[in-house]
């Protein structure tokens, strides 16, 4: 709890820093994808559909490094591909640390075991394992056997050597809203820092674009698998803001903060975020200034937007909002497990 506690401090100064500074579009979770390569090939992920020659490619720990100095963010999220196979992913970890960055390293799993021995605990640093579900449904989404008890193992032993958990998780259409519920009181049981969760959205590059939700079967779907915690009678572990997880119920109503969670990788700056594949910027400050921000979000009425209610560009929605006088209250107290 005290890293959360002391993660939303240093997020609310920073949002009073950017209020005060009067500025509009700034970043609170930096996307640094260091590499495209994967040892899954997983049918809602379309990264490792990069040529060849693009998934051969790494950033540098210098080009890393320059990426979160440019723009600014506070909390920095790793995915990829599969990071760990990065052969300098604990140099990047450790320069990112150093600046008093929260990292999120975003894992599968198959390789967190055996490479725990590069990193150091630390209240900056972030394990953040893929699962999709129990057993049977996860090595389904990822397709392939033992990837799920892989996993579970690899957690349980970073949680014994000192490392803080969460796991992050996908849901696609046609999800058994009593399995997930299975699911989330059987991640209680492993003692994490915390859960995510966000619906799956059409990626363009993914091979199965049928399992993508819409925005109406979201809510409903998210309502149910939510109920339970909604009521009160499960306490599960969320590491979301509640506001969130409330848009997800469709009991809030956002619009897309896409500038919140600009994405960086060997190709660049994405426009304008990492589910969109509009090309690239050579740097953050054109992607924030060259970028026509009102094409995009639900209230733009952007087809490709339309059904989008993805963690990266509503979380920073619900984080701003949580400073508002009539949410400090909720938010304050989810930290506490109120």
């Amino acid at each position: 709890m005290a890293i959360q506690l002391q993660q939303a401090i240093t997020v609310g100064k920073y949002l009073v820093t950017q209020r005060l500074l009067g500025r509009k579009h700034f970043p609170l979770v930096l996307m640094l994808e260091p590499l495209f390569r994967c040892n899954l090939a997983c049918s809602g992920c379309g990264k490792i559909q990069h040529p060849t020659e693009i998934l051969k490619q790494n950033l540098t720990p210098e080009q890393c490094f320059a990426a979160v100095e440019e723009c600014g963010a506070p909390v920095v999220s790793i995915p990829g591909g599969e990071p760990l196979l990065h052969p300098q992913i604990d140099e990047i970890v450790r320069g990112l640390v150093a600046r008093k960055k929260f990292v999120y390293l975003c894992t599968n799993g198959l390789l967190l075991e055996k490479s725990l021995h590069k990193f150091t605990p630390s209240p900056y640093l972030t394990f953040s394992v893929h699962l999709d579900g129990l057993r049977e449904q996860h090595d389904k989404c990822v397709d392939r056997q033992g990837v799920f008890d892989k996993a579970i193992a690899a957690i349980r032993v970073a949680k014994q050597q000192g490392f803080r958990v969460t796991t992050n998780t996908t849901v696609f259409e046609g999800a058994d809203p009593a399995k997930m519920q299975k699911f989330f009181d059987f991640l209680e049981s492993l003692n994490l820092d915390g859960m995510m969760v966000s619906p799956g959205y059409s990626y363009e590059w993914a091979p199965d674009q049928e399992s993508f939700l819409k925005r109406e079967q979201t809510k409903a779907l998210f309502k149910e698998i939510l109920s339970p915690w909604k009521s009160g009678r499960k306490k599960w572990n969320f590491n979301h803001n509640p506001l969130f997880l409330e848009f997800l119920m469709g009991d809030k109503d956002f619009d897309c903060t896409p500038w919140g969670s600009p994405s960086y990788s060997v190709l660049g700056w994405q426009k304008p975020c990492y589910l969109l594949n509009e090309g690239h910027y050579s740097s953050y400050k054109e992607l924030i200034s060259k970028t026509k921000w009102d094409n995009y979000g639900k209230a733009s009425g952007n087809p490709k937007c339309a059904d989008c209610m993805v963690h990266c560009g509503y979380e920073p929605t619900a984080a701003t909002a949580a400073m508002q006088p009539e949410n400090m209250g909720k938010a304050i107290g989810a930290l506490f497990g109120g």
